[in-house]
């Protein structure tokens, strides 16, 4: 019987736990980051190799969004994961995801579109639905908290000033951002993106609850209203 073919029987300039060791975990692609995860190839092909299969997705999805939402029973039955490998993913997606939400638990400052981007991308850019948040500031400009007001379908999201603000004044917000994702990936705003942020910034002045931004989050991409003159 053949031999599995391991990370380490890569020649050292291919071997991603080398390469993430020298330059960080940064340099390495989504597929060398799995292959670190998973560790052995087939008899047949390299981890990395299985690790660029398992990112082609089944036909529906692919890339890191398919690791994410399909289950251990999917992924184990993938030629080279089984039900081992599969875990290991799966415990990966979920400790990505507690660690997110523990950032979020440290005291943060929003000053640029930016911010919200390194705070919410992950979070949000594979929801299979649109999902409406705001981000809830003091005087400061610090996160008070991160509050969910809707969900959507596959394409829209209903939202209402009442839902949008409620939580802002039960926390004494000074000022909020407006966050919605696009499941499509490209977050250019829609026609109804900007009637909702006008309609809602208008209330907002009404409240003295200033709306500082909506920003919209695609796959790995974001657009702020504020920054293309929207609102």
């Amino acid at each position: 019987m053949a031999k599995d073919i391991l990370i380490k029987d890569l020649p050292l300039e291919e071997r991603p736990r080398e390469r993430l060791q020298r330059h960080g975990a940064q340099v390495l692609s989504d597929a060398e980051l799995l292959a670190v995860l998973i560790r052995t190839g087939t008899r047949s092909e390299s981890a990395i190799v299985l690790a660029q299969r398992i990112l082609k997705g089944d036909g529906g999805k692919s890339g890191l969004a398919y690791v994410v939402d399909s289950s251990v029973e999917e992924l184990s039955k993938i030629k080279g994961i089984g039900t081992a490998k599969a875990v290991q993913l799966k415990a990966a997606v979920e400790l990505g995801r507690r660690i997110s939400a523990y950032n979020r638990g440290q005291q943060v400052t929003i000053t640029t579109p930016l911010d919200v981007k390194d705070l919410l991308m992950e979070e949000m850019r594979f929801l299979e639905r649109e999902h409406f948040k705001t981000i809830l500031l003091n005087i400061k400009n610090h996160v008070i908290s991160i509050e969910d007001i809707s969900i959507g379908s596959l394409n829209s999201s209903i939202v209402h000033p009442r839902e949008v603000f409620k939580p802002a004044i039960r926390r004494s917000s000074a000022s909020i951002i407006l966050v919605h994702n696009h499941p499509s990936g490209d977050p250019t705003p829609s026609k109804e993106d900007i009637e909702v942020t006008s309609k809602l910034v208008e209330a907002g002045k009404i409240l003295g609850i200033n709306v500082l931004d909506h920003v919209i989050i695609g796959d790995n991409s974001f657009i702020s209203l504020k920054e293309k003159g929207l609102m």
